[in-house]
């Protein structure tokens, strides 16, 4: 294809995101079905022009004077990707699948783009401006910079698995990729971003990766993990396990010992949490169906952990679903704030005297976290929190460099919270309860 082309290619798919509402990643799917024509090169690009417009919408519409599919594309090629004002509209022009030739207007503007300068918080940081107030809450006057942190390209974040090997091992397969320690859990490997217009390493094709030795999981999830502790020996439920990324940590944790059982409320996505297991070597994994009537009702009282992914925003992970933020509604926000109350009131339910509930999401918002928590405590009197850098030391897990660099993300109250700007990592929040004895 020709830049022309591609360019051409990406606008119809940010068009088919607007205008209809859907998913990004199914978008790009139906383009990629109709355009067999398109190289992997090819693909890559329009990929990677759509999530980059995407993931900095706002800023861009500010910049060029538009809000249009086509200017979002046009400026992240002028001000992301580094391309000319005449590079960008020879490609505009090009014949004959080009968007068409820029106007006096849009070859101004990238010319002699808009400053961020005196932009609205919301607008520097690429939010919807419906969340600066909660974001403020959290992050004050920082609340630009960290939502321009979400707007970034994101790592290519591994974890080592502990029951196939060392993580040493792992990283001599992926000395190709350019694997590196993260430095701060012994398990965690990251490779950068990849540059504008390339795929993400394609580690999942290994042979190394079809044997176990590792999973693809963001360092911040692997630290959310961590923050169970000592687990060996234990009965850990993962009440809400999703895909199994943080149920295969914790089993990796475990060491083949105790029991961990694994349980979503959507039951069709258990079914990759036996595959996955399967290929991890974890063999102390049960996982319980919603559709058996009482599936956890012999665990009652009994866990040691309960571990606790809630259903949330997915504010923390904008700049891997970067069209999610644009989805997401204040009628979205109060429907998980409700589930999220329902699953903490089954995790109490679960857990025995002396046991500990870890509470995550990947949000950055108070509703979501410090909120839920304060009114959890509030009502359950017989739990109390627990300084989670603490837990995260006695998983064993981390790097003593790793827990220096943990400790500036511990709110006031214990809990952790992580960004992309502030840790490294995607936005996690954590919380430690232990129920008393």
């Amino acid at each position: 294809m020709t830049p022309a082309g591609r360019l051409a290619a990406a606008i119809e798919v940010l068009t088919e995101v607007e205008a209809r509402h859907r998913p990004v990643r199914l978008a790009l799917k139906a383009w990629g079905d109709g355009a067999r024509y398109a190289g992997s090169k090819d693909r890559a690009f329009v990929s990677g022009l759509v999530l980059d417009a995407l993931r900095k919408r706002r800023s861009l519409a500010w910049r060029v004077g538009s809000d249009t599919p086509r200017a979002a594309a046009l400026g992240v090629l002028a001000f992301e990707w580094g391309w000319s004002a005449d590079d960008v509209a020879v490609a505009a022009a090009g014949e004959p699948h080009g968007p068409g030739a820029l106007t006096e207007a849009e070859a101004a503007a990238l010319a002699q783009p808009r400053t961020l300068d005196d932009a609205p918080p919301a607008v520097r940081g690429d939010y919807p401006d419906w969340l600066d107030a909660s974001l403020a809450r959290v992050f004050g006057d920082a609340r630009a910079e960290e939502g321009a942190a979400l707007a970034r390209r994101a790592p290519v974040d591994l974890r080592a698995n502990r029951l196939k090997g060392a993580a040493g091992r792992v990283l001599k397969a992926l000395e190709p990729f350019g694997a590196e320690p993260s430095g701060v859990l012994v398990d965690a490997l990251r490779i950068p971003a990849p540059k504008a217009a390339e795929r993400a390493a394609p580690v999942e094709s290994e042979p190394e990766f079809a044997k176990g030795w590792f999973e693809v999981q963001d360092l911040g999830s692997q630290i959310a993990a961590a923050a169970a502790g000592e687990v060996k020996n234990h009965q850990v439920l993962d009440l809400c396990a999703g895909g199994g990324g943080k149920t295969l940590a914790l089993g990796a944790a475990m060491g083949a010992t105790g029991q961990i059982y694994a349980y979503d409320r959507d039951a069709k996505r258990l079914s990759e949490v036996v595959t996955r297991g399967q290929r991890a070597g974890v063999r102390n994994l049960q996982t319980r169906s919603p559709r058996r009537p009482g599936a956890l009702d012999d665990l009652e009282g009994r866990m040691d952990l309960v571990f606790v992914d809630a259903p949330c925003t997915g504010s923390g992970v904008w700049r891997r679903h970067p069209d999610a933020k644009w989805r997401l509604t204040e009628a979205q926000l109060e429907r998980r704030v409700a589930e999220q109350k329902e699953v903490l009131a089954e995790a109490r339910r679960m857990c025995r005297p002396g046991g500990r509930i870890v509470y995550v999401t990947c949000s950055l918002l108070a509703e979501e976290n410090e909120d839920q928590i304060q009114a959890f405590l509030g009502e359950a009197q017989e739990f109390h929190a627990l300084p989670a850098l603490a837990a995260v030391q006695a998983s064993g897990l981390a790097t003593p460099e790793g827990l220096e660099a943990l400790r500036p993300r511990i709110t006031p109250a214990g809990f952790l919270r992580l960004s992309p700007r502030s840790g490294g990592a995607d936005g996690f929040f954590v919380a430690v309860l232990e129920r008393r004895l």
